[in-house]
Formats: structure tokens, sequence, C-alpha cells
């Protein structure tokens, strides 16, 4: 690997990870406030954890790809 792919590599999984955690967050507020609209209670310390959970499986995918097409439009591979 060159020294631009490594410096492009890490800047993409920084960006991933500085973007997770407030992220999942949000995922989980809109989450769990739909559910405890749609359930009429609050919800139970075992369903914040499913929805911390499907929060997180969510965010991943959706902050790796973001930071991937951040960083090409930053670059400028996109714009050829």
């Amino acid at each position: 690997m060159t020294s631009a792919q490594l410096y492009s590599l890490f800047s993409i999984l920084l960006l991933a990870v500085l973007l997770f955690f407030p992220v999942s967050k949000l995922i989980l507020v809109f989450s769990a406030r739909r559910l405890h609209r749609r359930l009429h209670r609050e919800l139970e310390p075992a369903e914040i954890v499913g929805q911390r959970r499907r929060a997180r499986f969510i965010a991943a995918p959706v902050v790796l790809v973001f930071s991937y097409l951040f960083n090409i439009s930053l670059m400028g591979s996109l714009h050829g």
C-alpha cells in the first residue's frame, strides 16, 4: 500500500470512529421514541438494551459509508 492509500484508509476509519457514538445515540433516541409512541408505555430496560444494539448495528455501516464518501469527495477522486 502506498502512503496515500494508508492515509486515506486511516482518515476513513478515524472519521467513522468519531462519528459512531453520536450517530448511534441519535438513532437510539429516534428508535426509542418511536417505540414508546407505538406501545403507549415506558420502555423496559431489556427493550432499551435491544434498541441500543439495533442502533449500533445500524450506525456502523452508515458511518463507514458516509466516511468513505466524504473522504472521496474531500480528496477529489469523484471529480476526476
